[in-house]
């Protein structure tokens, strides 16, 4: 390759490899989006309508919401923000401004500094003020109207339709900012407390002092995920199979409250996996689930609305299908041990029940399961060093 090639290639972006049917994903979404926006905008504002029905701009939009939806430039406030201040600004330009390329010109480098200032920048706003400047004769007479229609209207049902679609074919969207400790303390998580931490990141980022488009909090994650990936490599891939207990006590939906306290405190264990014949795993009932409950039981100790919540009330819950958690989080018995580090530790998840590939119960990962292995493999990795 001569200098000249190998120069002119490093000009080719670096992008992050792209599955083949993420291509089609967000090429289908693209299609969907613009297609319902114009229909919609057409059956709302009638097809003779002075204005165009769908601006120009809105297909950049297409590009971010559906491509690149994890972008902060793909975000509902960016969007909807970003246009609506930008054909604000540009319809000002106009009015106050003669001379069309310098309105033009003035719109633009305004809408960026204040879509800046309000942290919503988008970049199809620039050409949302340039097109309320340079639009034509129709938009100039609508004035601020120009706003609302189309340029409201057109980003509020492209942003509905992202929605949908995205969260339709498992794409997060929108991407909103980590809820915290699940503790609700000021403590960082625990997986935020050693190596690359938040304020690490915010720091780089202020002094990197460029726009990057990608939110601190996604740039934690793939850190983060990265750092797992590495774990993993230097732990020697312990899977869930490897450490899980196998003989576990387990409920169905239909089994007494009572039943399954004695359970628990038979086994000396805090949780209890709920299977059925049919569906495998469906839920699982903890100690904190009978604690919660009772403390909605009528007064009296601990002991008294315990007894409550296990059918001694007369409108108690009798069955474990009244108080179990449905929603529950597992893995399969070839997931790495690494992967269940964020969920034990940031969401305060005490128990991972382990299926199979059909959703039925083979085991049981708890966080003492988990302590014990990655402290085994840091014993024999500091053996095989006084080895060496």
């Amino acid at each position: 390759m001569s200098k000249a090639s190998a120069y002119l290639k490093r000009f080719i972006p670096s992008l992050v490899p792209v599955s083949h049917m993420e291509r089609l994903r967000a090429s289908l979404g693209a299609l969907v989006g613009i297609l319902l926006t114009g229909l919609v905008s057409t059956l709302a504002l009638g097809a003779d309508a002075n204005l165009p029905l769908l601006i120009a701009p809105m297909g950049a939009s297409a590009v971010l919401l559906f491509a690149a939806p994890s972008s902060p430039l793909a975000q509902p406030w960016s969007i909807l923000g970003g246009n609506i201040v930008a054909s604000v600004i540009g319809v000002t330009s106009a009015l106050l401004i003669p001379e069309p390329v310098i309105a033009a010109a003035v719109a633009v480098g305004l809408a960026i500094a204040i879509m800046l200032l309000l942290g919503c920048l988008h970049p199809p706003s620039g050409a949302v003020a340039l097109t309320a400047v340079l639009g034509g004769t129709s938009i100039h007479e609508a004035g601020y109207w120009f706003v609302l229609s189309p340029v409201a209207i057109n980003s509020a049902l492209i942003l509905v339709v992202a929605l949908l679609f995205n969260n339709a074919t498992g794409r997060r969207y929108p991407h909103l900012t980590p809820a915290g400790n699940t503790h609700r303390t000021d403590d960082p998580l625990p997986t935020q407390r050693l190596g690359i931490v938040p304020d690490d990141l915010q720091a780089v980022l202020a002094q990197y002092g460029e726009v990057v488009d990608i939110s601190p909090d996604e740039l934690d994650a793939l850190i983060h995920q990265a750092q797992i990936r590495a774990f993993n490599r230097r732990s020697g891939e312990i899977t869930c199979g490897e450490v899980m207990s196998r003989d576990v006590a387990t409920a169905m939906p239909e089994t007494s409250l009572r039943k399954a306290w004695q359970t628990l405190l038979e086994h000396d264990i805090k949780a209890l996996p709920v299977v059925t014949e049919k569906d495998g795993l469906v839920g699982i009932i903890t100690q904190t689930d009978f604690i919660k409950h009772a403390m909605l039981a009528p007064q009296g100790g601990l002991t008294q609305r315990l007894g409550s919540v296990m059918g001694f009330g007369p409108k108690a819950p009798r069955l474990v299908s009244e108080i179990m958690t449905r929603r529950v989080q597992s893995a399969l018995p070839e997931t790495m041990i690494a992967k269940l580090v964020p969920p034990m530790a940031d969401m305060g998840l005490h128990h991972m029940p382990v299926v199979d590939a059909d959703n039925r119960l083979v085991g049981i990962v708890t966080q003492s399961d988990l302590i014990a292995a990655l402290f085994q493999r840091r014993l024999e990795n500091d053996d095989e060093r006084d080895v060496a």
